[in-house]
């Protein structure tokens, strides 16, 4: 299991009726959404029907060169994908888009998020005689979409008797041989945005893709809707809409790039606020305050906004590291973080620092973490943390998998505070998480601090079970 939580996948796409270089955009929004998934990644392009893709595993430009991009040709419309999957399991068969052909024609479909019922449905699926060829629940909703297919009028419609089934968490983007649909579960846990550049109409899971195209944003899928994109333009079927709503949270502390838009909220000033919140809830006297790369920084800024501490840099992170495997050593895995990360001991010597980061996990990162600081000479290290503690699994795909592996589960806040060395330790309240994002357009779901989940999810005894399959 991973030191921090993991989230399930970017997801792009693109419909461009003059048929333009769809590649090369799908190429570009995958790099600026690599942060939310770096297991596989894959392209797909519709050029009249005829559909070509490519995909494998690694990083995007480990994927992607010029012959392969060009091999991808021109074409109307592109879905892209770029993958997650808890424990680092790079399988090539659930690299995404899943190109499926059947009677109907062919489709890809790109899938972020984790479905709780798909031990059900799989096996629903089995019995009809399906075969799958991964472990990855994108492969049950193509089956289901095509299966309703046979008997539905359109693609939107057998998407529409698809969500009727699936329970949990999906954003798609899924491309037919004439049209490109964008599809957000009715609770709304991923989020999905449209953006639009000259005649083109794009889907992504972040707005940030769209800055990297120059693109505009239009505005976010609403939880329940089916966008189609076709010849004739956008067009939104809302039938499934209007239920409750339950957004990820964590798509705010630590999932989404800082320079995106998330329901209306800037993930930037979401995350600066949580620092705020946070020196009121955990005041502390202290020389400076610095922040964990990457996600803890705006927490940190606004920490010491609020607090009136001076913010400096105190860690610097490695800009050329890519992923990094997990070791099975405790000694491996405190270099692979040294690695990644190191302490400024020029900026920290002698002084009480308030070290802010976004979660605690399993807490061995935080712990190789403060004790960096403390031989760069820091005189006291206070530890605040953006998010309430981890008390319960994720079944809606993020990757904090089981009790066992969760600290808060198994001790208490002081003795979380001494196993990891810090002198303080604050954690942001279940009130202050759900105050970062106040004109949020949403309700969320927090119930990896609470355990109020917003569905039925299956029982506690089966969730290491759950944590090995490929979600995504």
């Amino acid at each position: 299991m991973y030191e921090k939580p993991h989230e399930e996948c970017g997801l792009f796409g693109v419909y461009d009726p003059h048929g333009q270089a769809v590649a090369d955009e799908a190429y570009l929004a995958l790099y600026a959404l690599q942060h939310r998934g770096q297991e596989s990644a894959g392209i797909a392009v519709n050029d009249g029907g005829v559909i070509r893709f490519h995909k494998d595993v690694g990083l995007v430009p480990e994927v992607f060169n010029e012959k392969n991009l060009r091999d991808l040709g021109e074409g109307q419309i592109a879905v892209a994908h770029t993958r997650y999957s808890p424990g680092n399991k790079q399988e090539r068969a659930a690299a995404q888009p899943l190109v499926m052909r059947y009677v109907k024609g062919t489709i890809a479909i790109g899938h972020n998020g984790a479905i709780s019922n798909a031990g059900e449905l799989r096996e629903e699926l089995e019995q009809g005689g399906a075969i799958f060829q991964s472990n990855c629940d994108a492969e049950i909703i193509a089956y289901m979409i095509a299966r309703a297919r046979l008997t539905s009028g359109s693609v939107e419609k057998a998407v529409q008797m698809m969500m009727e089934k699936v329970k949990g968490a999906y954003s798609l983007v899924l491309m037919s041989p004439r049209k490109l649909l964008g599809v957000r579960d009715p609770h709304g846990f991923r989020p999905l945005s449209i953006g639009k550049l000259g005649d083109s109409y794009m889907l992504a899971s972040e707005t940030c893709a769209f800055d990297s195209l120059g693109a505009e944003f239009v505005r976010d899928v609403e939880p329940g809707e089916v966008v189609v994109i076709d010849k004739d333009g956008l067009h939104s079927h809302k039938e499934m809409c209007g239920g409750k709503t339950s957004m990820c949270i964590f798509e705010y502390v630590y999932f989404a790039r800082p320079d995106s838009v998330v329901e209306g909220v800037s993930v930037h000033v979401a995350r600066q606020r949580a620092g705020m919140i946070l020196a009121k809830e955990h005041p502390v006297e202290a020389d400076m305050v610095c922040g964990v790369p990457d996600s803890g920084l705006d927490a940190a800024l606004g920490y010491a906004q609020e607090s009136g501490i001076p913010y400096g840099i105190g860690l610097i992170k490695n800009k050329y590291i890519g992923r990094t495997f997990i070791e099975d050593t405790q000694k491996k895995r405190e270099r692979a973080v040294r690695i990644k990360l190191n302490a400024l001991s020029a900026a920290v010597k002698g002084k009480r620092i308030v070290l802010v980061d976004d979660s605690i996990v399993r807490g061995t990162t935080s712990a190789h973490i403060i004790q960096m600081l403390r031989e760069a000479g820091a005189k006291e290290v206070h530890f605040r943390i953006s998010s309430p503690p981890f008390l319960h699994p994720c079944y809606f795909g993020t990757d904090i998998s089981s009790r066992k592996h969760l600290i808060a589960c198994r001790m208490s806040l002081d003795e979380i505070c001494k196993e990891i060395g810090a002198d303080t330790l604050g954690y942001l309240s279940i009130e202050g998480i759900h105050a970062i994002a106040k004109e949020a357009r949403i309700d969320f779901c927090d119930a990896c601090f609470t355990g109020n989940y917003p569905i039925e999810v299956p029982d506690e005894m089966p969730v290491d079970k759950f944590a090995n399959k490929i979600t995504g």
